[in-house]
Protein backbone atom coordinates (compact mmCIF):
# COMPACT_ATOMS: atom_id res chain seq x y z
CA UNK A 1 0.00 0.00 0.00
CA UNK A 2 3.15 2.65 0.92
CA UNK A 3 4.28 1.68 -3.06
CA UNK A 4 1.06 2.28 -3.95
CA UNK A 5 0.63 5.93 -2.15
CA UNK A 6 3.81 6.97 -2.93
CA UNK A 7 3.10 6.64 -6.73
CA UNK A 8 0.02 8.37 -6.65
CA UNK A 9 1.64 11.23 -4.54
CA UNK A 10 4.42 11.24 -7.53
CA UNK A 11 2.02 11.16 -9.86
CA UNK A 12 -0.09 14.21 -8.22
CA UNK A 13 3.71 16.41 -7.69
CA UNK A 14 4.72 15.99 -11.29
CA UNK A 15 1.26 16.06 -13.17
CA UNK A 16 2.57 18.23 -15.74
CA UNK A 17 5.89 16.49 -16.40
CA UNK A 18 3.83 13.46 -16.56
CA UNK A 19 1.52 14.52 -18.83
CA UNK A 20 4.18 15.74 -21.31
CA UNK A 21 5.56 12.28 -21.31
CA UNK A 22 2.11 10.56 -21.96
CA UNK A 23 2.55 10.94 -25.68
CA UNK A 24 6.10 9.06 -25.88
CA UNK A 25 4.57 6.21 -23.27
CA UNK A 26 1.65 5.80 -25.58
CA UNK A 27 3.95 5.80 -28.85
CA UNK A 28 5.91 2.99 -27.10
CA UNK A 29 3.29 0.89 -25.80
CA UNK A 30 1.31 0.91 -29.11
CA UNK A 31 3.99 0.49 -31.30
CA UNK A 32 6.63 -1.24 -29.27
CA UNK A 33 4.88 -3.42 -26.39
CA UNK A 34 1.76 -4.71 -27.22
CA UNK A 35 3.28 -6.02 -30.83
CA UNK A 36 5.29 -8.22 -28.34
CA UNK A 37 2.59 -10.44 -28.24
CA UNK A 38 2.93 -12.03 -31.63
CA UNK A 39 6.31 -13.61 -30.65
CA UNK A 40 4.45 -16.36 -29.94
CA UNK A 41 3.91 -16.89 -33.37
CA UNK A 42 7.40 -17.99 -33.66
CA UNK A 43 6.24 -21.42 -31.47
CA UNK A 44 3.54 -21.99 -33.94
CA UNK A 45 2.32 -22.74 -37.28
CA UNK A 46 0.17 -19.82 -38.84
CA UNK A 47 -3.43 -21.15 -40.03
CA UNK A 48 -5.07 -18.16 -41.59
CA UNK A 49 -8.26 -19.25 -40.75
CA UNK A 50 -7.61 -19.47 -37.09
CA UNK A 51 -5.40 -16.39 -36.55
CA UNK A 52 -2.28 -16.41 -34.69
CA UNK A 53 -3.19 -17.04 -30.92
CA UNK A 54 -5.27 -20.29 -32.33
CA UNK A 55 -2.44 -21.71 -34.76
CA UNK A 56 -1.26 -25.00 -33.59
CA UNK A 57 1.82 -25.02 -31.60
CA UNK A 58 5.01 -26.38 -32.94
CA UNK A 59 7.65 -26.00 -30.57
CA UNK A 60 11.44 -24.99 -31.98
CA UNK A 61 10.60 -26.39 -35.50
CA UNK A 62 10.59 -22.45 -36.58
CA UNK A 63 13.86 -22.23 -35.11
CA UNK A 64 14.68 -25.26 -36.50
CA UNK A 65 14.26 -24.38 -39.89
CA UNK A 66 16.35 -21.08 -39.76
CA UNK A 67 19.16 -23.08 -38.53
CA UNK A 68 18.55 -26.29 -40.72
CA UNK A 69 19.00 -24.20 -43.93
CA UNK A 70 22.87 -23.79 -43.60
CA UNK A 71 22.67 -19.78 -44.26
CA UNK A 72 22.27 -19.40 -40.44
CA UNK A 73 26.33 -19.37 -39.82
CA UNK A 74 27.23 -17.22 -43.04
CA UNK A 75 24.51 -15.00 -42.21
CA UNK A 76 25.03 -14.18 -38.52
CA UNK A 77 28.70 -13.58 -39.25
CA UNK A 78 27.93 -11.43 -42.32
CA UNK A 79 25.39 -9.12 -39.96
CA UNK A 80 28.38 -8.55 -37.29
CA UNK A 81 31.27 -8.18 -39.28
CA UNK A 82 29.71 -5.70 -41.52
CA UNK A 83 28.22 -3.58 -38.35
CA UNK A 84 31.53 -3.48 -36.96
CA UNK A 85 32.92 -2.17 -39.72
CA UNK A 86 30.11 0.21 -39.38
CA UNK A 87 30.71 1.13 -36.19
CA UNK A 88 34.69 1.35 -36.33
CA UNK A 89 35.07 3.42 -39.38
CA UNK A 90 31.74 5.75 -39.28
CA UNK A 91 32.41 6.56 -35.52
CA UNK A 92 36.05 7.21 -36.26
CA UNK A 93 34.93 9.49 -39.20
CA UNK A 94 32.41 11.30 -37.63
CA UNK A 95 34.38 11.98 -34.71
CA UNK A 96 37.08 13.36 -37.28
CA UNK A 97 34.85 15.42 -40.02
CA UNK A 98 32.98 16.84 -36.38
CA UNK A 99 36.53 18.25 -34.95
CA UNK A 100 37.62 19.32 -38.07
CA UNK A 101 34.01 21.48 -38.61
CA UNK A 102 34.74 22.79 -35.07
CA UNK A 103 37.74 24.29 -35.94
CA UNK A 104 36.50 25.70 -39.64
CA UNK A 105 36.37 29.80 -38.80
CA UNK A 106 34.13 31.30 -41.69
CA UNK A 107 30.62 30.48 -40.15
CA UNK A 108 29.00 30.62 -43.74
CA UNK A 109 31.72 27.76 -45.14
CA UNK A 110 30.93 25.49 -42.11
CA UNK A 111 27.03 25.69 -42.31
CA UNK A 112 27.26 24.82 -45.99
CA UNK A 113 29.93 22.03 -45.36
CA UNK A 114 27.77 20.66 -42.89
CA UNK A 115 24.43 20.81 -44.84
CA UNK A 116 25.96 18.97 -47.71
CA UNK A 117 27.51 16.31 -45.40
CA UNK A 118 23.77 16.16 -43.96
CA UNK A 119 21.63 15.77 -47.02
CA UNK A 120 22.91 11.75 -48.07
CA UNK A 121 21.06 10.86 -44.91
CA UNK A 122 17.93 11.95 -46.13
CA UNK A 123 17.99 10.24 -49.54
CA UNK A 124 15.89 6.73 -49.26
CA UNK A 125 18.03 3.49 -50.08
CA UNK A 126 16.00 3.09 -52.95
CA UNK A 127 17.70 5.93 -54.90
CA UNK A 128 21.20 4.74 -53.70
CA UNK A 129 20.06 1.50 -54.85
CA UNK A 130 19.36 3.12 -58.24
CA UNK A 131 22.60 4.99 -58.06
CA UNK A 132 24.80 2.13 -57.78
CA UNK A 133 22.96 0.16 -60.65
CA UNK A 134 23.75 2.81 -63.09
CA UNK A 135 27.03 2.87 -61.47
CA UNK A 136 27.90 -0.25 -61.98
CA UNK A 137 26.25 -2.29 -64.35
CA UNK A 138 28.19 -3.96 -66.89
CA UNK A 139 26.90 -3.11 -70.53
CA UNK A 140 25.94 0.78 -70.09
CA UNK A 141 27.01 1.76 -66.29
CA UNK A 142 29.03 4.32 -66.29
CA UNK A 143 32.43 3.25 -64.58
CA UNK A 144 32.36 0.65 -67.95
CA UNK A 145 31.61 3.59 -70.08
CA UNK A 146 34.77 5.17 -68.72
CA UNK A 147 36.85 1.92 -69.13
CA UNK A 148 35.71 1.89 -72.50
CA UNK A 149 36.30 4.91 -73.39
CA UNK A 150 40.13 4.63 -72.36
CA UNK A 151 40.25 1.48 -74.45
CA UNK A 152 39.95 -0.90 -71.72
CA UNK A 153 38.26 -4.35 -70.98
CA UNK A 154 34.70 -3.74 -68.95
CA UNK A 155 34.44 -4.74 -65.14
CA UNK A 156 32.16 -7.17 -64.13
CA UNK A 157 30.65 -6.05 -61.14
CA UNK A 158 28.37 -8.08 -60.08
CA UNK A 159 30.45 -11.17 -60.39
CA UNK A 160 33.17 -9.76 -58.49
CA UNK A 161 32.41 -10.72 -54.80
CA UNK A 162 35.02 -9.14 -52.72
CA UNK A 163 34.94 -5.85 -53.99
CA UNK A 164 30.95 -5.01 -52.17
CA UNK A 165 32.26 -5.96 -49.20
CA UNK A 166 33.95 -2.10 -49.27
CA UNK A 167 31.18 -0.53 -51.44
CA UNK A 168 28.43 -1.41 -48.73
CA UNK A 169 30.76 0.15 -46.34
CA UNK A 170 31.35 2.69 -48.34
CA UNK A 171 27.57 3.62 -49.06
CA UNK A 172 26.61 3.17 -45.67
CA UNK A 173 29.00 5.40 -44.41
CA UNK A 174 28.46 8.16 -46.83
CA UNK A 175 24.71 8.24 -46.07
CA UNK A 176 24.91 8.24 -42.40
CA UNK A 177 28.54 10.43 -41.76
CA UNK A 178 26.81 13.78 -41.61
CA UNK A 179 23.79 12.65 -39.33
CA UNK A 180 26.77 11.17 -36.55
CA UNK A 181 29.17 14.25 -37.00
CA UNK A 182 26.48 16.67 -36.06
CA UNK A 183 25.63 14.35 -32.56
CA UNK A 184 29.62 14.71 -31.80
CA UNK A 185 29.86 18.18 -33.16
CA UNK A 186 27.16 19.09 -30.49
CA UNK A 187 28.93 17.36 -27.73
CA UNK A 188 32.12 19.22 -28.89
CA UNK A 189 30.13 22.47 -28.58
CA UNK A 190 29.51 21.83 -25.23
CA UNK A 191 32.86 21.43 -23.93
CA UNK A 192 33.70 24.47 -21.29
CA UNK A 193 35.79 27.50 -23.17
CA UNK A 194 37.72 28.04 -20.56
CA UNK A 195 39.42 24.82 -21.11
CA UNK A 196 40.91 25.87 -24.50
CA UNK A 197 41.57 29.16 -23.46
CA UNK A 198 43.93 27.87 -20.43
CA UNK A 199 45.42 26.10 -23.35
CA UNK A 200 45.91 28.55 -25.03
CA UNK A 201 47.74 30.57 -21.74
CA UNK A 202 49.74 27.57 -21.81
CA UNK A 203 50.99 27.52 -25.59
CA UNK A 204 49.23 24.37 -26.89
CA UNK A 205 48.58 24.01 -30.48
CA UNK A 206 45.23 23.18 -32.02
CA UNK A 207 46.36 19.50 -32.34
CA UNK A 208 47.30 19.03 -28.02
CA UNK A 209 43.66 21.23 -27.54
CA UNK A 210 42.15 18.20 -29.85
CA UNK A 211 44.04 15.83 -27.81
CA UNK A 212 43.56 16.65 -24.61
CA UNK A 213 40.75 18.88 -24.14
CA UNK A 214 38.13 17.69 -27.44
CA UNK A 215 38.67 13.59 -27.36
CA UNK A 216 38.65 13.26 -23.66
CA UNK A 217 35.39 15.13 -23.56
CA UNK A 218 33.64 13.67 -26.00
CA UNK A 219 34.30 10.19 -24.79
CA UNK A 220 31.08 9.35 -22.45
CA UNK A 221 28.92 10.21 -25.92
CA UNK A 222 31.27 7.95 -28.05
CA UNK A 223 30.59 5.29 -25.21
CA UNK A 224 26.92 5.96 -25.06
CA UNK A 225 26.53 6.12 -28.89
CA UNK A 226 28.86 3.10 -29.57
CA UNK A 227 27.37 0.90 -27.08
CA UNK A 228 23.65 2.26 -28.61
CA UNK A 229 25.21 0.83 -31.99
CA UNK A 230 26.50 -2.77 -30.21
CA UNK A 231 22.77 -3.37 -29.30
CA UNK A 232 22.04 -4.10 -32.43
CA UNK A 233 24.84 -5.58 -34.25
CA UNK A 234 22.63 -8.71 -34.89
CA UNK A 235 20.34 -6.54 -37.10
CA UNK A 236 21.38 -5.67 -40.23
CA UNK A 237 19.81 -2.13 -42.12
CA UNK A 238 17.34 -3.94 -44.85
CA UNK A 239 17.52 -0.83 -46.61
CA UNK A 240 21.31 -1.30 -47.89
CA UNK A 241 21.71 -4.84 -48.39
CA UNK A 242 18.44 -5.18 -50.31
CA UNK A 243 18.30 -2.03 -52.47
CA UNK A 244 22.20 -2.23 -53.32
CA UNK A 245 22.93 -5.89 -53.67
CA UNK A 246 19.16 -6.69 -54.61
CA UNK A 247 18.42 -11.05 -56.06
CA UNK A 248 22.34 -11.21 -56.74
CA UNK A 249 22.42 -14.73 -55.86
CA UNK A 250 26.35 -14.81 -56.43
CA UNK A 251 26.96 -12.04 -53.63
CA UNK A 252 24.56 -13.93 -51.20
CA UNK A 253 27.44 -15.52 -49.22
CA UNK A 254 29.64 -12.44 -48.91
CA UNK A 255 26.64 -9.76 -48.46
CA UNK A 256 23.71 -11.56 -47.27
CA UNK A 257 22.44 -10.86 -43.99
CA UNK A 258 19.64 -12.24 -41.31
CA UNK A 259 16.97 -9.43 -42.25
CA UNK A 260 17.80 -9.95 -46.30
CA UNK A 261 18.26 -14.25 -45.62
CA UNK A 262 14.37 -13.92 -43.81
CA UNK A 263 12.78 -12.03 -46.44
CA UNK A 264 13.71 -13.96 -49.19
CA UNK A 265 12.87 -16.79 -47.56
CA UNK A 266 9.50 -15.30 -46.94
CA UNK A 267 9.31 -14.52 -50.60
CA UNK A 268 9.52 -18.48 -51.57
CA UNK A 269 8.23 -20.28 -48.76
CA UNK A 270 5.48 -18.11 -46.38
CA UNK A 271 7.04 -19.52 -42.96
CA UNK A 272 6.11 -16.74 -41.08
CA UNK A 273 6.97 -18.30 -37.84
CA UNK A 274 10.28 -18.84 -38.89
CA UNK A 275 10.79 -15.27 -39.94
CA UNK A 276 9.15 -14.30 -36.35
CA UNK A 277 11.74 -16.96 -34.82
CA UNK A 278 14.91 -15.19 -36.38
CA UNK A 279 13.62 -12.09 -34.99
CA UNK A 280 13.47 -13.32 -31.62
CA UNK A 281 17.58 -15.07 -32.81
CA UNK A 282 18.73 -11.52 -33.41
CA UNK A 283 17.13 -9.72 -29.84
CA UNK A 284 18.18 -12.21 -27.72
CA UNK A 285 21.52 -12.26 -29.23
CA UNK A 286 21.61 -8.28 -29.15
CA UNK A 287 20.32 -7.90 -25.68
CA UNK A 288 23.07 -10.41 -24.62
CA UNK A 289 25.85 -8.46 -26.34
CA UNK A 290 24.51 -4.88 -24.84
CA UNK A 291 24.39 -6.32 -21.32
CA UNK A 292 28.08 -7.85 -22.22
CA UNK A 293 29.47 -4.99 -23.16
CA UNK A 294 27.54 -2.64 -21.04
CA UNK A 295 28.76 -4.68 -17.88
CA UNK A 296 32.52 -4.49 -19.32
CA UNK A 297 32.26 -0.62 -19.27
CA UNK A 298 30.97 -0.69 -15.92
CA UNK A 299 33.93 -2.59 -14.64
CA UNK A 300 36.33 -0.15 -16.38
CA UNK A 301 34.25 3.02 -15.10
CA UNK A 302 30.56 2.91 -13.63
CA UNK A 303 30.10 6.53 -15.18
CA UNK A 304 30.35 5.99 -18.87
CA UNK A 305 28.06 2.66 -18.15
CA UNK A 306 24.35 3.03 -20.16
CA UNK A 307 22.93 1.52 -16.85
Amino acid sequence: MKVIKDLLYDLKKNKMLMLMLLPTTLYFFIFAYLPMSGIVLAFKRLDYAKGIFRSPWVGFDNFKFFFMSGQAAIVTRNTVLYNIAFILIGTTLQIAIAIFLSELGNKYFKKLTQSMMFLPYFISWVVVGAFVYNLFNYEYGTLNVLLKGFGLEPVDMNGTTWVWKYILVFFNTWKNIGYGSVVYLAAIMGIDQELYEAADIDGANKFKKIRYITLPSIVPIVIVLTLLSIGNIFRGDFGLFYQIIGNNGLLYNSTDVIDTFVFRSLMFSQEFGMAAASGIYQSVLCCVTLLLVNGIVKRVNKDYALF
